[in-house]
């Protein structure tokens, strides 16, 4: 039986709209435009996108201590409030 992850699913959906961009230098910048202010660069494309995909973990587990209002990707809303079951249910 396979588990789906919220973080997971949207990390995925996140990193689907990932744009890259190759500098005149040679090296990589990419951001995910619905994710103000995640951006990255790496010497190479895979290097740049690991960056960016570290950024975006760092973005959203701050976004979520602070409460900021985070972008909803492929359907998934990281703003809703938590579902507390009773203690004695586990």
């Amino acid at each position: 039986m396979a588990m789906d992850y919220v973080l997971t699913g949207y990390m995925s959906q996140a990193m689907g709209q990932a744009v890259y961009d190759k500098l005149e230098d040679g090296t990589f910048a990419g951001r995910i435009p619905p994710c103000t202010g995640v951006v990255a660069f790496g010497a190479t494309l895979c290097e740049c996108e690991e960056e960016l995909r570290s950024t975006l973990e760092d973005w959203v587990l701050l976004g979520l201590k602070l409460g900021h209002s985070l972008p909803v990707l492929g359907e998934i809303d990281l703003n809703r409030e938590p579902i507390r079951e009773p203690v004695d249910t586990v």
